[in-house]
């Protein structure tokens, strides 16, 4: 019976024991190979101190030890904190501050980086450093913390004791950059990680069979979801930490891989990049999550893939996965993110919480086991999103908690959905409410703009006025005229940027989205 996190490895390492599990660069490593190392690891934690519910940051580039330190954390009783390693000093030592870690697992490159921030975490006591070796500097000890070396962690003497936990324990900690202020620390169970592993695997049927590309940050839930929903079948997962679409190129044909996700941005140099006949001729599935992918983006790339079937997905953080849109309609449908995954429910209600009716904009409302726990150490803003279930409750039953995502959507006749836009993101100008993936979609459709990002800039005349940020295909001239001419063809007068500004490059956030918040205060500064 799966309980907890490491549950999903435990049992596909005693099914498929020999089979690939991981691979990093030239490395690979079996199913029995991991498993072994996680309770070696798991035991090791313990022997440190770890105590039932206490959070240990993984803040490691992608590589084997990475998932072995996810997974040994769950096994010893730990939370796990993912922290995705391209974090500055002081982004990385917030989110260990805020959530009160006790262990970190970090390289020497990284320990550098935050050593002098982390004598002011009193929660922290111990580091574990991943590299082959250190120097005496290196393990030198902090102001309250000890430096270890991974190899020392395996060799614990003492076996791993299995710690008392139930499926609605914490299992881990995801931290989202949200629109303003701080990042918020998104408090998952291990009901809703076995959960959403279990519901993804289904619709995308993958097998153990699958090889499955992981491209995007292991502290982006999209990310660790591609190495659950592989351990749930006993998938081959192939570790990269992305830097050019070409190594992307490279690994698919090189191990055959059967199933990649990404984000809009992702996308946008996967059909840039040079693909040769019949380099991706493996590839069963591709799916998007993390935003509307254009649809110019979509076509090459079913175009690039022609075997492959196309997943579009839409997601929360604070539960997991949403919806997706079945294959089948996507040339019905393009525009649409489906309808609920596996084991949810989606509902579509007005401020009030009733429901609304087909065509009708309102918020997207999640229910179901995938729903998270709320934000760590935030009961307001936790009281702000998880909220109960909208409709009369019986009087006898304990009010159920929902999502309220602050997404505003439309469902048609048929139950499918539509993305309009975030509650913070819709631009409201000369009376009207517009999304900014409206404006973004005809840019796209141009052919003129590699990435576009369209935000509202306050404005005493019109409320806001709309301005749109772009980068220019393959470093090509782009004239900001051209666009306007453009928007004027096919948007209505209100709808169109007052200004266009070219950029070189757009701002993205560690999970590899527009930095909307970044580029908005470039705007206003």
């Amino acid at each position: 019976m799966r309980t907890n996190l490491h549950h999903l490895l435990e049992q596909a390492a005693h099914r498929r024991p020999d089979a690939p599990c991981l691979t990093h660069r030239t490395r690979t490593a079996t199913y029995a190979d991991v498993w072994s190392a996680v309770q070696r690891v798991a035991a090791g934690l313990q022997g440190l101190g770890l105590q039932r519910g206490d959070r240990v940051a993984v803040f490691v580039d992608k590589r084997v030890e990475t998932v072995v330190a996810l997974f040994a954390t769950s096994a010893a009783g730990g939370v796990v904190v993912p922290v995705n390693h391209v974090l500055k000093a002081a982004q990385a030592t917030y989110i260990l501050g805020n959530c009160g870690v006790r262990v970190l697992v970090t390289t020497r490159e990284r320990l550098a980086l935050v050593r002098e921030a982390l004598d002011d975490l009193p929660a922290l006591e111990q580091v574990v450093l991943v590299d082959e070796s250190a120097d005496q500097d290196d393990l030198r000890p902090g102001r309250g913390f000890a430096v270890h070396l991974w190899a020392d962690l395996q060799g614990a003497d003492a076996p791993l004791v299995p710690p008392p936990a139930v499926d609605v324990d914490v299992a881990a900690i995801f931290y989202t950059s949200g629109s303003t202020g701080r990042p918020k620390g998104v408090v998952l169970s291990h009901r809703n990680l076995l959960v959403g592993a279990e519901s993804v695997s289904s619709y995308l049927a993958n097998t153990a069979d699958d090889v499955i590309l992981s491209a995007l940050p292991l502290s982006f839930d999209a990310g660790f979801s591609q190495v659950t929903t592989a351990f749930a079948v006993g998938a081959h997962v192939v570790l990269h930490n992305h830097l050019v679409a070409a190594d992307i190129v490279k690994l698919v044909a090189a191990h055959r891989v059967t199933g990649l996700t990404g984000v809009p941005p992702l996308w946008l140099q996967v059909v840039s990049a040079a693909w040769p006949e019949g380099a991706g001729a493996s590839l069963r599935y591709f799916a998007n999550t993390g935003g509307r992918m254009p649809k110019s983006t979509l076509e090459r790339l079913r175009a690039l893939f022609p075997a492959a079937q196309p997943f579009l997905m839409y997601g929360l953080t604070e539960a997991f996965r949403s919806t997706y849109l079945d294959p089948a309609e996507v040339d019905r449908r393009p525009d649409s993110i489906g309808k609920a995954i596996p084991n949810a429910e989606i509902l579509v209600v007005r401020p009030d919480g009733t429901r609304c009716g087909p065509g009708e904009e309102g918020e997207l409302v999640h229910r179901g086991a995938l729903v998270g726990l709320g934000y760590w150490d935030d009961p307001v803003k936790t009281a702000e999103r998880f909220k109960p279930v909208p409709g009369e409750a019986a009087a006898w039953r304990t009010p159920e908690v929902a999502v309220w995502s602050g997404d505003h959507v439309v469902a048609d006749e048929e139950g499918f959905l539509y993305f309009v836009g975030r509650t913070d993101d819709m631009i409201k100008t000369s009376g009207y409410r517009v999304s900014p993936t409206e404006v973004e979609e005809v840019a796209y459709d141009t052919g003129l703009v590699r990435d576009a990002v369209a935000l509202g800039v306050e404005d005493e005349r019109l409320g806001q006025r709309i301005v749109l940020v772009a980068t220019p295909v393959n470093g090509d001239e782009l004239r900001p005229d051209q666009l306007v001419a453009a928007f004027r063809k096919q948007l209505p007068l209100y709808m169109v940027p007052s200004t266009v500004l070219v950029r070189e490059e757009l701002p993205r956030s560690p999970n590899g989205k527009y930095d909307r918040s970044l580029i908005r205060a470039e705007l206003t500064a």
